[in-house]
């Protein structure tokens, strides 16, 4: 709900004069809504209602007669000159027509969607076609018409006690009105070129333009309203995919039903209506199917629940190709109703569930918002010589693309824009330039990420005060520059002190921008701080801001490290992000430890390391910006590979080894709600390391006798019954999975998240005799655990529980069990 209530506070609209008939089709004898019927006028323009059996037509002049068709339903004919705003139109059976029915054995539309799906590769575009180019200008608006508001400024009622009329004064639905007559809520416009080279699609964007901005917000570019090709056996509205009603199993879950018959370009069509047996799972809508050669000709795409959304794609024929072309696209969001709240755009969107309050019948003004989008194709070529430059770039936005005259958006529009679209972007520039909403919105940002931004300068909040066993509360600032400063260098810091050892830290580090493409930067820094021991760390990994980190608070071994560091970290290679480094660390562990190594006892050592991690994201799709690229569509799995070796002879060196770290990750979300989640890791170490740089593989249990005393906030992927210090590994590898349901509402502001989370480890270690100071175990048997946490039960806060078994399970069972309180910070972001 956050993107359209951003988009909905610019409420800075002028409607053309036109004829409007509104109505509703059902059948005469069950009075059920007729889907999708036909409305014509006598001049030949034709309408489709929509899937309530609702039609709102739109004239320049008023007709003189609608004819209202359905199939196996007698036409009927009504007359305009009615004096009526609204038409409940009631059609009949054809009783020929229901005995057919009843005699069929075969659903003919059945053999005809078969005939779709065994024809798809040679119809689809993607598929047929080599190559292809075109052009696009899309408009996307949010607004809202102003006949559908009341718009009165007085409310009378009716004390129940005194039964008198009282006035109460109400004028929020008037001034909405007023303004949406003038002008849009938002608008944007965009103009791109796609390229395609079998089998890659990309999008050039050549001109943008945002109302209200002068750099547009690069992510709602990448917004995926609807899918590209009506083919997908996936099929996407408002970035979540259904089962396409022409997927390769579509006939088991989709019932279908011939309406009508009509022509497209002079090609003879069927019109066949489908809808999902489970109605909340999967879409609704009409397809328009090309008898000869089974093809798609036109298609309408319908999802109803809180949210109303329809997606309709428009093609061409093209003789020569014998193919249909994509032409068009229509987009439409309404707000729906439902008892359930719904989340889109990966949760960044959420749209309330209605009330229970039966009194609440008339609708809220800002109830007919909609938001609209349409892209319509020109400059088509098809088979042209072209290669695609920077094929892993999905979305690639020009340099100047936010700063086109309007030379170019008279040559590029298909349509003039209307006074109320003029004036969006004039009243929205100044709106937007007098309440400073740009630079609200790029603090909002850095406060997202953990930092509160100075004139030139970042402060990290992450700086500011933590605790853990050995530091007790640790204080301390810090940050980074940012573009102000210099958008080609960049200087970073931080210092802190812990109150319980009574020590200082701090870093220093800077460095330069080489590349933009690549957002490519080499640099150095010098460290003198603190860490926990056998802790994997990757080096790609961002330090996510927390308010709280929980898992720090109950650790004791640390070891202390003076780290020079120089690097280059880039995002060069397709679909990675990667960091190349040569260090060199002074370690003194800060707990009772010696590492025997070569008949010798070190107590401090030093080492000497290159190293180089990588992230891929295969399936991500990513936009260039023209401030450094984006991964606008994060999809799973997704691959993290680090390789660190020692260096030889390279500054003062003690050890001979090499660390290789690996780890998979995959989400996956279904359309009720819930959500599944696989992590597998793993680390191998070889040659011969001490103790601090080897693998704990997290554990987050107290060493304490009573259960309740080792109540603590659980971590992210954390082993809850593993205790501090308990195992160490020179090669392990552990897996988790976790399975979230639906929140679900116990009371009203009780609303819990169930997830069942198992996690299991295994690892060795070699030389277990060269460590000494610290006892410990090993992995060899396995570990593992499973619980059930209740997240988010009030106001963020959770309650967990884990259970240990298997070979490493304890005798005493209190000892197995582990209780933790939990804490999920929504921003609703």
């Amino acid at each position: 709900m956050k993107l359209l209530s951003f988009l909905f506070l610019f409420c800075t609209l002028s409607l053309q004069a036109q004829f409007q008939i509104n109505g509703i089709v059902k059948d005469a004898q069950t009075k059920k809504v007729l889907p999708f019927a036909t409305i014509a006028t006598e001049n030949g323009t034709v309408s489709i209602a929509d899937v309530d059996g609702k039609f709102s037509y739109s004239l320049p002049s008023q007709p003189e007669i609608l004819k209202i068709s359905y199939v196996g339903y007698s036409t009927q004919t009504i007359s305009i000159f009615e004096k009526k705003n609204y038409f409940t139109v009631l059609l009949s059976p054809e009783t020929d027509a229901l005995q057919e029915v009843v005699i069929s054995t075969e659903n003919p539309a059945n053999d005809i969607i078969r005939k779709v799906i065994l024809g798809k590769n040679n119809n689809n575009p993607l598929k047929k076609l080599q190559t292809f180019q075109y052009k696009t200008y899309n408009k996307l608006l949010v607004t809202a018409n102003p006949d559908s508001i009341s718009g009165r400024i007085d409310t009378v009622f009716t004390d129940v006690t005194t039964k008198d009329k009282i006035i109460k004064i109400d004028s929020s639905d008037y001034k909405f009105k007023k303004l949406i007559a003038k002008q849009h809520l938002f608008l944007t416009e965009k103009v791109s070129q796609f390229q395609f080279e079998k089998p890659l699609l990309k999008e050039t964007i050549l001109g943008t333009k945002m109302a209200g901005f002068k750099e547009p917000i690069y992510e709602l570019l990448g917004f995926s309203l609807q899918s590209s090709s009506v083919y997908d056996d996936k099929y996407e509205l408002f970035e979540t995919k259904y089962k396409s009603p022409i997927a390769d199993k579509a006939l088991k879950e989709y019932r279908y039903k011939i309406l009508d018959t009509t022509t497209i370009a002079n090609r003879n069509v069927v019109v066949v209506y489908f809808k999902h047996k489970i109605s909340r799972k999967g879409l609704e809508g009409l397809l328009y199917i090309d008898l000869e050669n089974y093809a798609i000709a036109k298609a309408v795409m319908r999802i109803r629940s809180v949210l109303n959304i329809t997606g309709t794609h428009e093609f061409k024929y093209l003789s020569e190709e014998k193919v249909w072309f994509p032409m068009r696209k229509n987009f439409k969001i309404i707000k729906g109703k439902s008892k359930e709240p719904t989340a889109v755009l990966g949760g960044r969107i959420e749209f309330a569930a209605e009330d229970d309050d039966e009194n609440q019948i008339q609708k809220k003004a800002s109830d007919f918002t909609y938001l609209a989008s349409d892209m319509q194709v020109y400059d088509l070529q098809i088979n042209p010589k072209l290669k695609i430059k920077k094929s892993s770039i999905a979305i690639d936005i020009k340099a100047n693309a936010n700063n086109k005259e309007d030379a170019f958006w008279q040559q590029n529009r298909t349509d003039s824009l209307d006074t109320r679209s003029e004036r969006t972007y004039v009243v929205l520039d100044s709106v937007v330039t007098k309440e400073k909403i740009e630079k609200k919105i790029k603090f909002g940002r850095k406060i997202i990420n953990g930092y509160l931004p100075f004139g030139p300068f970042d402060f990290d909040l992450r700086y500011l005060l933590s605790y853990n066993n050995y530091e007790g509360f640790r204080l301390g600032i810090g940050g980074v520059t940012n573009e102000q400063f210099s958008k080609i260098f960049r200087l970073e810091g931080y210092t802190a002190y812990g109150l319980k050892d009574e020590k200082s830290k701090y870093h220093l580090g800077s460095a330069f921008r080489i590349g933009n493409f690549s957002n490519t930067w080499i640099g150095g820094s010098y460290t003198d701080d603190v860490r926990e021991i056998a802790s994997t760390n990757f080096a790609i990994d961002k330090k996510a801001f927390k308010l709280y980190d929980p898992r720090p608070i109950n650790i004791s071994t640390f070891y202390n490290h003076q780290t020079w560091r120089t690097f280059i970290e880039t995002k060069i290679i397709p679909k990675t992000e990667s960091i190349w480094q040569i260090a060199h660390s002074d370690v003194t562990p800060l707990f009772d430890y010696t590492f025997v190594y070569d008949d010798k006892l070190y107590r401090n050592f030093a080492m000497t390391s290159a190293m180089v991690a990588i992230q891929w994201n295969p399936f991500s799709d990513y936009m260039q910006t023209p401030n450094g690229k984006i991964e606008y569509e994060k999809r799973y799995p997704k691959f993290t590979f680090q390789l660190t070796k020692s260096l030889s002879n390279l500054f003062n060196n003690d050890f001979e080894f090499g660390k290789i770290d690996a780890r998979i990750e995959y989400e996956k979300k279904y359309l009720n709600g819930q959500k599944s989640a696989f992590l597998l890791q793993g680390g191998y170490v070889f040659g011969d390391l001490p103790l601090t740089h080897l693998y704990n593989t997290s554990p987050n249990n107290l060493t304490k006798d009573n259960l309740l005393q080792r109540i603590t906030i659980a971590g992210k992927n954390s082993f809850e019954t593993m205790y501090f210090n308990e195992f160490f590994s020179t090669e392990f590898v552990m897996l988790q999975f976790k399975h979230g349901f639906k929140r679900v509402e116990l009371f009203k502001k009780v609303k819990p998240s169930l997830v069942l989370v198992t996690r299991m480890a295994w690892g060795n270690l070699k030389n277990p005799e060269d460590h000494i100071g610290i006892e410990f175990k090993t992995l060899d048997q396995g570990f593992f655990e499973s619980g059930v946490e209740l997240n988010q039960i009030y106001k963020g806060l959770g309650l967990t529980g884990f259970y240990r078994y298997g070979p490493n399970q304890l005798a005493r069972l209190e000892d197995n069990i582990a209780i933790k309180l939990s804490f999920v910070l929504d921003l609703g972001l």
